[in-house]
């Protein structure tokens, strides 16, 4: 057995184990708080919580799918259509969101379920074995510091876009959230409060994480994560660096080819990829192929792509050949698998991300643009550049990341509309604050244009 599934095999007996648990203390008597003395008791049961947070992480409605298709939906100008029937997703495609969206309703409460799964870890260290403890810290900080990155760049304006000390971000919940009163009613942190934290967050989570850790959270995904929050921010030395020391770390290699990024059975998969949701047949659903599939891929063919798209491939780029046609429609072929894993992060986009910060910033650490840029080039099939400008790498980008999630924020962070009608800042490229939450919860506040 490839060790691979044998993690795989690991997780779902841990997902079994805290299903176990669960059922238990609901045999036991309904209660609307946690037992502390019996659910963060030991080390087993902290590492069973941290699992959970795990598995909320990995839901359809938090890296499951939604944040990813959330990301390109808005960010889309008729590269792709939807033409499915949900009215939750063709609100995002079209810019049109109501308040009691159902998907951003779903990724708001998940995300903040996952983060108190987090904080029960993050209050309960002590119980951990002592050789463990730094790990476990690692991996819940890694998982509240990406989820709360996630919320303030969809929920809150992007840095930059006017004063990140006034903006209104997303609330920062750092302790459990066991019973509810009044005190859990939080108001919303500033844009630059909440990067503080993430960054807070996943700097630690570096420092505590191993190198290896399986299908978990590693020093890489958290330095990788880290890259992605600075370059958000226009910190480009920062953001060059963080992408550098993964890139360094020996951990990781791009795929020789293109399509092995995205086949779990070849030998350079695993190294691609720095963090992915794993699935299963047994757990875990791919909502990226539930909506990007056809049929014939257990899919809903509900995003297809567009002409408008398949024309911003050169003659010669294999990445344009990544594509199949089902009938009168075309798919992108990154998530054909039912049971394929979800990618959240890989290390093509950290060569991306250095040549970028490089090239800014009028330097070479780690490689020169031009070389960066070229290794993911050669591996589309492309001959090399002698020389880059900004708009090249930032081709290789898009053309590179296509359909994985990244396509408003690198709009947003880069001060590129959308298209005529929705400039980068844009009231409709914010999610609206869920008005369920708004209802239950006085002290937020909705986001302009709702």
């Amino acid at each position: 057995m490839e060790i691979r599934n044998i993690y795989k095999s690991v997780f779902v007996a841990a997902l079994t184990m805290l299903s176990v648990s669960c059922g238990n203390r609901l045999n036991v008597e309904p209660t609307q708080s946690i037992d502390e003395t019996t659910a963060l008791s030991d080390d087993q049961s902290v590492k069973v919580t941290l699992t959970g947070a795990y598995d909320g992480l990995s839901g359809v409605n938090v890296y499951g799918g939604a944040i990813q298709y959330t990301g390109e939906l808005l960010g889309d100008d008729r590269e792709v259509v939807f033409g499915g029937t949900f009215t939750t997703l063709d609100e995002l495609w079209r810019k049109s969101i109501t308040t009691t969206n159902g998907v951003v309703t779903s990724i708001w409460t998940n995300s903040y379920n996952t983060i108190n799964r987090a904080n029960n870890v993050l209050s309960a260290l002590e119980k951990v074995n002592q050789q463990d403890r730094a790990r476990v810290e690692g991996e819940a900080l890694f998982i509240r510091g990406s989820l709360l990155f996630e919320l303030v760049r969809l929920f809150g304006k992007t840095w930059g876009d006017g004063n990140n000390a006034t903006n209104l971000g997303v609330p920062i919940v750092l302790t459990p959230t066991r019973t509810v009163t009044e005190a859990d009613f939080r108001a919303r942190n500033t844009v630059e409060q909440v990067y503080a934290q993430v960054i807070a967050d996943l700097t630690k989570a570096e420092q505590q994480l191993p190198l290896a850790n399986g299908i978990f959270a590693t020093k890489g995904a958290a330095a990788a994560m880290l890259s992605r929050v600075y370059l958000m921010q226009g910190r480009y030395a920062e953001a060059r660096d963080a992408a550098n020391r993964v890139i360094t770390s020996g951990r990781y290699a791009m795929a020789r080819n293109f399509a092995d990024v995205f086949t779990e059975s070849s030998g350079d998969y695993a190294r691609e990829h720095i963090f992915r949701i794993v699935i299963t047949d047994q757990d875990g659903v791919n909502a990226m192929n539930t909506y990007y599939a056809s049929a014939a891929f257990q899919g809903r063919g509900d995003i297809r792509v567009q002409t408008k798209h398949l024309d911003l491939y050169t003659p010669g780029d294999v990445r344009k050949d990544f594509f199949y046609r089902t009938g009168v429609n075309t798919f992108t072929s990154k998530h054909r698998d039912l049971y394929g894993d979800v990618p959240v992060v890989r290390i093509t986009e950290m060569f991306l991300t250095r040549a970028e910060c490089n090239f800014r910033l009028g330097q070479q650490v780690g490689a020169s643009p031009v070389a960066d840029i070229n290794a993911v080039r050669q591996r589309a099939g492309l001959p090399p550049l002698t020389t880059v400008t900004l708009n090249d790498i930032l081709r290789e980008r898009k053309l590179e990341l296509a359909f994985e999630g990244h396509q408003i924020h690198d709009l947003k962070r880069n001060r590129l509309p959308v298209n005529a009608n929705f400039n980068f800042n844009s009231n409709a490229l914010v999610l609206p604050i869920p008005q369920r939450e708004i209802d239950t919860n006085k002290n937020l506040v909705q986001n302009p244009g709702y």
